[in-house]
Parts: C-alpha cells; sequence; structure tokens
C-alpha cells in the first residue's frame, strides 16, 4: 500500500504530471492518504474562507472547501487507531524533530506497514524503518 503525503495529494489535485503517470501503474485499492492529510487539507480551505474579505473572495473559498470535501470523499482514507497512536508515542519517546503532524503520518504508515509517497524526505529521513518514495523525481 502507498500512503500520499499531503504534499503529494495537493500535487495530484493540481494535474502533476509524474504523479499522475506514477498513479496509474498503482492499483486504486493501493491507494490511501491519512486522516492526518485529510485534517491538514480542511484545514487549510477553512483558514481561506475565514480570511476571506469580500464576497468573491468568500465564495471563491467556499467553492475550493465544497471541491475539496468532494475530492476527499473519493479517496481511502485511513483512521488514526490505536496502533498508530502507538507507534508515534514510540516515535516521541526518539525525540524525532519533525512535525507533529508529519510524525503521526509517518506513525501511521509504519503501523500499516506501507510506503509513504513525499517529497520531504529530510524529514521523513529521520522516522526508522520508514519507506518512502517521491514520485515527483
Amino acid at each position: 500500500m502507498y500512503i500520499l503525503d499531503t504534499d503529494h495529494l495537493s500535487l495530484i489535485l493540481r494535474g502533476h504530471p509524474k504523479i499522475r503517470e506514477r498513479l496509474t501503474a498503482v492499483l486504486p485499492e493501493d491507494i490511501a492518504i491519512t486522516i492526518i492529510t485529510a485534517e491538514e487539507q480542511l484545514r487549510g480551505r477553512l483558514a481561506q474562507v475565514s480570511k476571506a474579505i469580500d464576497g468573491d473572495s468568500r465564495s471563491t473559498a467556499y467553492l475550493y472547501l465544497r471541491q475539496t470535501i468532494s475530492n476527499l470523499a473519493k479517496l481511502h482514507i485511513l483512521d488514526y487507531d490505536t496502533d498508530a497512536n502507538r507507534v508515534y508515542e514510540q516515535l516521541k519517546q526518539q525525540r524525532i524533530r519533525i512535525g507533529s503532524q508529519d510524525l503521526r503520518i509517518a506513525a501511521m504508515t509504519l503501523a500499516t506497514g506501507a510506503v509513504l509517497v513525499t517529497r520531504n524526505t529530510s524529514d521523513f529521513n529521520q522516522v526508522p524503518g520508514l519507506t518512502f518514495a517521491d514520485w515527483t523525481i
């Protein structure tokens, strides 16, 4: 299974050619995102709605929010379960210096035995045992 990091999901939604090509070589049931990525996508869109200062920008922000919800509904979203939380707590004890959300994504990837698809190799390289790939290169 391949888990798409938030960055790769955003690139797919923008039509990144190399990633889209790579996706055609993988069965759809072997692709997932984490609930953490879904949260990050929605937080970004909700922030745009909050910052909208006029009717046009607000309607555009709401349109993007609706599109994001529709896109997320089409994806297999992995839950943050007790196994992921156990791995997360173990990683925290190792004092790995990456953000909490990325550490949760790493924990979920490790707990499922998946491959994380990300461009953030400098951070995720710090996580012992994590397998990752960058589909943009």
